[in-house]
């Protein structure tokens, strides 16, 4: 990810490290950030350091903010379910975003990313609505699980016993 990269090593290398990877070229991103090649050129070069409202711009077409998604926060089994799914609501199509947890500082690390990678809202068990909401600015709701559910973990629980 070439946000997470320019903290790591100078922005100079991760704009170059990117183009690489991308197979994209400068006139390109020049074009996709809506500035010239030469101002490209020129921090690639090491004329010239790049403007904080640059560096957004160029993270912003590299590492482009999910729209229109539902972030849930879960065990990593239970996430491998929800992968691709989407729902369709009123003509716009949402689509659902796994963040793993296993523990409460995993929970609130998952909610703070998942409010600034632009979830509309956030999907989690109960007991965890509380927390969440106190820490995120975007609607919370729980899961709550079906009498099946509860029925299968009953089944589980007494059969090993046996």
């Amino acid at each position: 990810m070439f946000s997470a990269r320019v903290f790591e090593t100078d922005f100079r290398t991760a704009l170059e490290e990117e183009l690489d990877r991308r197979g994209m070229s400068i006139k390109e991103l020049a074009e996709e950030v809506g500035i010239t090649p030469a101002t490209l050129y020129k921090i690639t070069s090491g004329d010239r350091d790049p403007r904080f409202s640059l560096v957004k711009a160029i993270a912003d077409v590299f590492d482009p903010k999910e729209k229109d998604f539902v972030a849930v926060i879960a065990a990593k089994f239970l996430l491998d379910e929800l992968q691709s799914v989407k729902y369709t609501i009123n003509n716009t199509t949402y689509r659902i975003h796994g963040y793993s947890a296993n523990t409460m500082e995993e929970v609130i690390i998952a909610a703070v990313r998942a409010e600034k990678d632009g979830a509309i809202g956030i999907i989690c068990a109960p007991i965890l609505t509380t927390l969440v909401e106190r820490i995120v600015d975007i609607p919370v709701a729980i899961i709550k699980p079906s009498p099946d559910s509860y029925r299968a973990a009953f089944e589980t629980l007494v059969r090993g016993r046996e």
